[in-house]
């Protein structure tokens, strides 16, 4: 078999060329040139024909399609089927990353087991580990092996023809960066090689039905190692998050063509493997033996599921002319905004001051709804005051001082109820038309209220 034609084309302009150089002759740029194969295309075919699923273009009325739900197949972990909108799906391309360590192939290896339990044939592909000690580690978390398929390769031409043979229901492959195409001459973990391996990969994936998961390697940065155009090639993108010295782990989506996206799944780790959270807000407050100041309950929304986040704040004398503000967990640049219009709105100068938020529990808060919950806990550490232990608060504030709904704010209401808290202080557009049992709820629509209501406490 004739091995296929390379070429180079550029990451910025697109330009070709019939060799590697370090300079591409049509944009100028340095070290933008990429190795690619060259397909060419069959005599007397149309390639816009071929590209429009070879129907020649057939124009359909959107009104006429009858979509059908795709099933699901849940893997038995709870808060991964949550993640993943319910299940896999067949034919879905998955690709999860995280740090080294963190549980990826833990977690996989663990869906596997039970889906071989369950009587589904899977396939596990290692690249990073020999067969020896994918199995050790199976006898340590004391998985049902007996049903599970092995296969230690690297060589994506024999990984394609094996699962054409087997046919497996589900398939992972740890890690996408380790295969190489005999068809590409650059390194495994290339950028040519990781686009054309999850190319044939999501190619054989659609044609059979296959569900694969691709494990894939993160940046310093924390970010998908290799091209971008992997994670719009697959139909879903998920993300471990945690430290690697904590025993919890997260498991967000940022992308899902089959579900929500911003989902989120809790772990614990125990020596059993991944373990799934059924109360997580737990995770996120901390036991105080008596009342401290600077601490105030967030209630959060991450995809459908609403979380209790204890936001902690510390504000002190600032001991440089240049005071500190320092984030963890939250947007630091909302921090400075909100300082801000705490002193325009309501009076309260933190000019003079270090001041420190954090979000218990390693917990990343990206909403806006943050911004109140934040607020409440500066001004709170400022008087040395501490806010009442059951109360809970979520809105958005605008630089006009105004707070603005949050999104769902009733079933943060009810969640935050549910775990015992009896007193909300939220924005008046989310104020509940019926009385929630259990929890009182003071609206407010400015900043001016809300401080005015921690001074009547």
């Amino acid at each position: 078999m004739a091995k296929a034609k390379t070429l180079y084309s550029c990451t910025e302009c697109g330009a070709i060329s019939p060799k590697w150089q370090g300079q591409c002759p049509g944009c100028g740029q340095w070290n933008t040139l990429v190795e690619t194969i060259a397909e060419p295309a069959a005599a007397g075919t149309n390639r816009f024909a071929a590209i429009a699923g070879g129907n020649g273009g057939r124009l359909q009325r959107l009104g006429e399609i009858n979509p059908l739900e795709e099933p699901r197949q849940p893997t038995g972990i709870e808060e991964f089927d949550r993640v993943l909108g319910g299940g896999l799906v067949s034919g879905g391309v998955v690709l999860i990353g995280g740090d080294p360590g963190i549980g990826k192939s833990t977690l996989l290896l663990q869906a596997l087991s039970r889906l071989s339990e369950a009587g589904r044939p899977v396939l596990y592909v290692s690249g990073e580990e020999s067969g020896e000690q994918v199995a050790l580690r199976a006898r340590r978390l004391q998985l049902g092996a007996d049903h599970m398929q092995l296969l230690a390769e690297i060589s994506l031409e024999k990984i394609l023809a094996v699962l054409q043979r087997e046919k497996p229901e589900v398939a992972v492959i740890d890690s996408i960066q380790t295969l190489y195409s005999e068809a590409l001459q650059s390194a495994p973990g290339s950028v040519a090689q990781v686009r054309e391996c999850s190319a044939q990969l999501t190619r054989l994936a659609k044609q059979t039905g296959i569900c694969v998961i691709l494990v894939g390697h993160v940046t310093k940065d924390g970010s998908l190692a290799g091209p971008r155009v992997l994670e719009h090639i697959v139909d879903t993108v998920l993300y471990f998050e945690g430290d690697t010295h904590s025993s919890f782990r997260l498991v967000r989506a940022f992308k899902n063509r089959f579900g929500a996206v911003n989902e989120l799944g809790v772990f614990a780790m125990t020596d059993k493997g991944l373990r799934g959270v059924s109360n997580p807000s737990a995770l996120f407050l901390s036991q105080h033996a008596q009342e401290v100041a600077g601490s105030c309950v967030l209630v959060t929304q991450e995809g459908t599921r609403p979380l209790l986040v204890e936001i902690q704040a510390l504000v002190d004398t600032a001991h440089s002319p240049s005071p500190r503000r320092l984030t963890v967990g939250l947007e630091p640049q909302r921090l400075a905004m909100l300082l801000a219009v705490l002193h325009r709105h309501a009076g309260i100068a933190c000019f003079d001051q270090d001041v420190f938020v954090n979000a218990v529990g390693g917990v990343r808060i990206q909403e806006p709804a943050a911004d109140l919950a934040v607020m409440l806990a500066i001004v709170s550490s400022l008087r040395n005051r501490p806010l009442p232990p059951k109360l809970v608060a979520f809105g958005e504030v605008g630089l006009a001082g105004e707070i603005r709904p949050a999104p769902r704010g009733q079933e943060r209401l009810k969640e935050a109820a549910k775990l015992g808290f009896t007193h909300a202080l939220i924005p008046k557009a989310n104020a509940p038309k019926q009385a929630i049992k259990g929890i009182e709820v003071v609206a407010v629509d400015r900043v001016e209220q809300a401080v005015e209501y921690l001074r009547s406490l």
